[in-house]
């Protein structure tokens, strides 16, 4: 046990924090197994966002998010993975001027 008083406020905060990190974490499974079970684009969706906001608080790495989010979107049909994924933005070339001899 710590002796010093930052040191005691210090094991405090841990414990709060891993009681939140462990809620978040039993959160994000139940959400995967759940849209690997049903494989609908909605439920899909919504693992996807409780896996980036893993990565953010850093509960997972972020290449673990990339993994899982792949997997997830290979279980989607293509129609309905579609609709998830976001609409890729295509810029038009710029048109060439012809060369000048």
């Amino acid at each position: 046990m710590p002796v010093i008083k930052s040191a005691k406020k210090k094991l405090r905060q841990d414990k709060k924090r891993e009681k939140v990190n462990d809620a978040l974490r039993n959160t994000l499974k139940k959400v995967l197994k759940d849209a690997q079970k049903s494989k609908t684009a909605e439920k899909t969706k919504k693992a996807v966002v409780l896996v980036d906001k893993a990565v953010k608080k850093g509960l997972i790495h972020k290449n673990k998010a990339a993994r899982i989010k792949s997997r997830l979107s290979k279980l989607v049909k293509p129609s309905a993975k579609a609709k998830v994924a976001k609409k890729a933005v295509v810029k038009p070339s710029p048109k060439k001027k012809p060369a000048k001899k």
